[in-house]
């Protein structure tokens, strides 16, 4: 299996993203894994939420295959543990899914498209995080799911 995370905008912290390349890195001793950022909108500023959420949606809608399954993270979507979350990942490749994307989306969340062409969604919190940050809880959580599969150390009961 594959497993892409699909994100709107780039992460102009360094800091955060050395933590991200970090977890990415020590990912791929597992699975594949790519990060795929869909750049900000030019003049988001003169967009409406609703207009924005629709061409981010485009972007995104643009990004993915009919045979990917697309997993939305979204403040609404099913909130798991880490062993939970192990869980739910090792049950998608058991499926047999080539792919499994996951989509942050931008700061006002998806347009209806995005929604009705998602195969779920998982919340991380019920807090509101910045999308950077989200990025970066995302990729070491799914660090954290494939230490617990196989049985290692990094994630303490």
């Amino acid at each position: 299996m594959n497993i892409r995370l699909i994100a709107i905008g780039k992460t102009d912290n360094a800091a955060l993203q050395s933590l991200i390349d970090d977890y990415s890195k020590r990912l791929s001793f597992y699975v594949k894994c790519d990060l795929e950022i869909i750049p900000d909108l030019k003049n988001a500023k003169n967009l409406s939420e609703p207009q924005q959420k629709e061409k981010e949606g485009e972007l995104i809608l643009s990004k993915v295959t009919v045979a990917d399954t697309v997993i939305l993270m979204d403040e609404n979507g099913k909130s798991f543990s880490s062993v939970g979350f192990s869980t739910e990942i090792q049950k998608r490749m058991n499926s047999g899914i080539k792919t499994l994307v996951f989509v942050i989306g931008g700061p006002y969340g998806f347009s209806d498209a995005v929604y009705s062409r998602a195969n779920g969604k998982i919340s991380l919190s019920q807090m509101t995080f910045s999308h950077q940050m989200v990025r970066l809880f995302f990729v070491e959580q799914l660090y954290r799911a494939f230490t617990i599969l196989r049985g290692e150390k990094y994630h303490h009961e």
